[in-house]
């Protein structure tokens, strides 16, 4: 008699249900059963939860064997976790041009968190030559896609002409978009943009609203900012 085998992909869904409503531990138990037999979504989640010790201890030697698993099979998101893995020496010994190498990956198949990574270390020269222009581009595509720390970063560059001319009406523009994702920093510096009167018209009152909405979040320096006018 034959019997049938449940297939990678069944298996992953399963997982995927009992993640859904936070039974990780049957969640671990489909994704081992997925990911044992090759599938890259499945070896990355299994990973994940090593990582983050759901349904399982926490265990980064763990999660770095099934990133890899996942990464080595063109997966971009475990393309980007392994590489963070590397960046942080979580599961493996730091090496940041490991870290690059694996952020490209993933950034190349569009993946906005490790276009910023990418972005980051080409911006600090970690594990790759310091080339801001290069930082610049891989923020750019990264915010593109609406990643908030890129949309900030972005900004950043545009502010201090890092990478690109300066240009402050451009900085508003990226500190804007953060701003409004709730990013403490970027409301901070869209503030001091807005008080300032650099890339828009000077506008206290409204450089008051943002200082606010970032002291709210606890940004010290907006809340100094704000003792300082008087508020």
């Amino acid at each position: 008699m034959l019997f049938k085998k449940t297939s990678a992909e069944e298996c992953y869904q399963k997982g995927e249900e009992f993640y859904n409503i936070e039974k990780y531990d049957k969640a671990v138990e489909w994704y081992k059963k997925a990911a044992e037999q090759g599938h890259a979504e499945a070896q990355c989640s299994l990973g994940f939860c090593f990582a983050n010790g759901l349904g399982v201890e926490k265990d980064y030697v763990k999660a770095v064997y099934w990133y890899t698993k996942a990464a080595e099979r063109g997966f971009a998101k475990a393309q980007y976790y392994l590489g963070n893995c590397y960046d942080f020496g979580r599961g493996v010994v730091n090496d940041d041009i490991k870290a690059v190498e694996w952020y490209r990956k993933a950034a190349e198949q569009g993946h906005a968190v490790a276009q910023c990574s990418l972005g980051f270390n080409y911006a600090n020269g970690l594990g790759i030559g310091q080339d801001c222009a290069k930082a610049v581009m891989w923020f750019k595509k990264a915010a593109e896609q609406g990643y908030v720390v890129a949309q900030f970063n972005l900004g950043k560059c545009y502010f201090n002409g890092q990478g690109v001319e300066k240009d402050y009406t451009k900085a508003v523009y990226w500190y804007r978009k953060a701003a409004e994702q709730g990013d403490d920093t970027a409301q901070f510096s869209l503030g001091t943009c807005c008080y300032n009167g650099q890339g828009m018209e000077r506008d206290v009152p409204q450089s008051v609203v943002w200082f606010k909405k970032s002291a709210a979040q606890g940004n010290e320096k907006a809340k100094a900012v704000l003792k300082k006018l008087g508020y």
